[in-house]
């Protein structure tokens, strides 16, 4: 499969770099107007230019990981060479009906979000499509789940999933700041500190995955009668831990939405 990625920033650079370590037989091409940025990829075997219609009529899959202003723009300028190509959109807020207005009714489009984590395999990649492009979609389906997990979501929640887990990947990130930085209170020097709060994170984040239970039952086996773990979790509370959060999510949905 030939993947031309138009849009060579965190995120697209991200799934080009996932895809080369993950996914066999696939062949991908970057651009983006600036290639200095992203000449690192050529050591990984990855095509850079930074014109994006360069070599797209032997693309496969084209990805749109361009902002929702430049999208417009760039679409009108691939549009003449996409014919009969699927189009999987990661533009913010971007719905399939506007995209299908730009691109021309028979033109087959899929949403995807995914997030940074697609460069090491680990991505949460939320996917929607309509049902009458449902064959293209399950080559992105199967595509996405070489970078990490790709379920299949209602449109109407794509920004709901932009959030948890696009978003939701700095909320983790400032988690695990904060950790570092009560380490190094309590003892730790710096790159310990974060050492083990990382490695904290991912071993609870990597059993919910493997039992699939709710996170209240794993944190039942850390919590003993009067014990130091009870104590800190109430504090949390007390201080507006899961509220802030929700919150935070909250407001940033709706800052999506406008």
């Amino acid at each position: 499969m030939n993947v031309h990625i138009i849009g060579g920033g965190n995120l697209g650079a991200a799934i080009a770099l996932g895809f080369s370590a993950y996914a066999k037989g696939i062949n991908v091409t970057v651009t983006r107007r600036n290639t200095g940025l992203i000449k690192n990829l050529e050591q990984k075997g990855i095509r850079i230019s930074s014109d994006n219609t360069f070599d797209i009529a032997s693309a496969d899959l084209i990805i749109l990981t361009v902002k929702p202003y430049q999208a417009e723009s760039v679409i009108r300028e691939i549009l003449p060479h996409i014919a009969g190509k699927t189009v999987a959109s990661a533009i913010s807020g971007m719905t399939l009906e506007m995209l299908q207005s730009l691109t021309g009714a028979e033109q087959p489009l899929v949403r995807i979000m995914p997030n940074i984590a697609a460069q090491f395999g680990a991505s949460a990649t939320c996917i929607a499509f309509d049902e009458k492009y449902a064959t293209q979609a399950q080559d992105v389906i199967m595509l996405f789940k070489t970078v990490g997990t790709a379920p299949v979501i209602d449109e109407k929640l794509m920004d709901a999933a932009t959030v948890l887990g696009a978003c939701g990947t700095a909320y983790a990130l400032r988690y695990i700041r904060a950790s570092m930085q009560a380490g190094i209170e309590i003892g730790f020097d710096s790159q310990t500190a974060l050492a083990i709060a990382s490695q904290t994170v991912k071993g609870a984040a990597q059993m919910l995955l493997e039992e699939n239970v709710h996170p209240e039952q794993l944190i039942d086996r850390v919590t003993t009668p009067q014990g130091c773990t009870i104590v800190g979790l109430n504090e949390m509370e007390h201080e507006g831990f899961s509220s802030s959060l929700i919150k935070g999510i909250k407001t940033s949905l709706q800052k999506i939405k406008g």
